[in-house]
């Protein structure tokens, strides 16, 4: 079942940066909030696409051939295949859609990487 939740209001609680939590499920997509400051790692999806929705502060998007700002309230959607590194300068709510196939970062590991497990553990 369905219930109102703020997902601005559940990504400022998170405690720990780049480490998405999912809020939603939407058919075969999740739903997922993030608190991120910094860099991630450069990775890509081969087969999603990924969409990310900036909740509060600005999200830098490097990708190989150009990069994109985005402000409060702005998205992008990076398509699949797509190198590319998100970078917060400062602390930044994100909301992000993906397909519950999507890897955290790709087929790159680091000590930023998140398993589903993790991304879907009770709030």
């Amino acid at each position: 079942m369905s219930k109102v939740t703020s997902p601005r209001e559940t990504a400022a609680a998170l405690s720990e940066y780049w480490s998405p939590r999912v809020v939603a499920e939407v058919d075969d997509s999740y739903v997922k909030v993030a608190k991120v400051l910094g860099t991630l790692d450069w990775h890509s999806h081969q087969d999603e696409d990924e969409m990310f929705l900036v909740l509060q502060g600005q999200l830098r998007i490097e990708m190989e051939d150009r990069t994109v700002e985005l402000a409060e309230g702005e998205m992008f959607v990076v398509p699949k295949g797509v190198r590319h590194n998100p970078v917060a300068q400062k602390e930044c709510l994100l909301l992000l859609i993906e397909r519950k196939s999507t890897l955290h970062t790709g087929t790159t590991v680091s000590e930023k990487t998140r398993s589903l497990s993790e991304q879907l553990r009770p709030l």
